[in-house]
């Protein structure tokens, strides 16, 4: 079958059929009822798949401890990318200028303060200051699913500004992590093949910032530090990536105090299914109306 490319189409078509719902900002729409039966079937395929692992489940809120995110050293990073908190603190008569301002159009975020909360950039960041201090001899395993934010406003559907990631995060030594990264990047390309994806993983980089940024990305591909699993759902030539398999070295570790067993500086590796873009995926291969689906996908979802 012959499947026609581009994102106005994806978005036209997801709207007709009631599964995303815009809102007038770009990256933010809600979900309707089939998209999200379909998310919640995939996550809990995901879970089938993982339960011999015994993870720790774990559930954070959209928002991080600022200071975990200047810990984290993300906005050395990517600053494009995150998003503050900020709130009203002012008195009586500031709230007034705020209000009038608001009402004539006039600009107002300087009666604002920031918090001391930011939206979640990164699914795992949340669970790195619980790990500090000295893992058990076997490490540990976290499974999460948790809302992710991201400033990066696209009319590309699969660019999403707020978004869900079902999340793993590996800590012990490096050939614990490595070992479980290399099992989970087959698993993660095994997972999304028999949904009829068709699915390839290959070596990637980081978004990061300026010009420091593109050899940091050239030395995290030339050391195999991340790779994605990608499916064409808006571009053949350039596949959406649905998956990503991120290993830090000792990086958190070192930031958050985490050691071995043996008294070394952890290392750290997470696994991210990216919900929403893998749903889309599902929706451009097989069709808007999930009756149309391949027995064998609907098997595995529905089953």
């Amino acid at each position: 079958m012959s499947i026609n490319f581009s994102p106005e189409l994806l978005t036209d078509d997801l709207v007709a059929a009631g599964h995303i719902i815009p809102v007038g900002v770009q990256g933010i729409f809600g979900r309707g009822p089939v998209f999200e039966d379909v998310l919640r079937r995939f996550d809990d395929y995901v879970t089938r798949v993982a339960t011999d692992d015994k993870a720790v489940k774990m559930s954070f809120p959209p928002c991080l401890d600022r200071q975990v995110l200047e810990q984290s050293e993300f906005l050395d990073s990517f600053p494009q990318l995150a998003g503050t908190i900020f709130s009203f603190t002012g008195n009586e008569a500031q709230h007034k200028e705020l209000s009038e301002a608001v009402h004539e159009g006039r600009p107002w975020t300087h009666l604002q303060t920031m918090t001391a909360v930011c939206l979640t950039p990164a699914a795992c960041y949340p669970v790195y200051p619980s790990f500090s201090g000295t893992l058990a001899a076997e490490g540990r395993l976290v499974d999460m699913q948790n809302w992710v934010f991201r400033n990066e406003p696209s009319p590309e559907p699969t660019r999403m500004q707020s978004f869900r990631v079902r999340e793993f995060v590996r800590a012990g030594s490096p050939e614990m992590v490595i070992a479980w990264r290399n099992v989970w990047l087959q698993r993660g390309l095994d997972i999304l093949l028999s949904l009829g994806l068709p699915a390839r993983s290959e070596v990637a980089s980081d978004p990061f910032f300026g010009r420091g940024g593109r050899m940091l990305a050239a030395n995290q591909r030339e050391q195999q530090l991340k790779f994605e699993v990608v499916v064409p759902v808006i571009s053949q030539e350039k596949p959406t990536a649905v998956c990503s398999f991120n290993y830090h070295q000792d990086h958190f570790g070192k930031l958050f105090g985490i050691h071995t067993a043996g008294g070394d500086v952890a290392h750290t590796a997470c696994l991210g299914f990216g919900l929403e873009r893998i749903v889309m995926a599902l929706f451009k291969t097989h069709g808007m109306d999930t009756a149309d689906w391949p027995h064998a996908v609907r098997t595995l979802l529905w089953s």
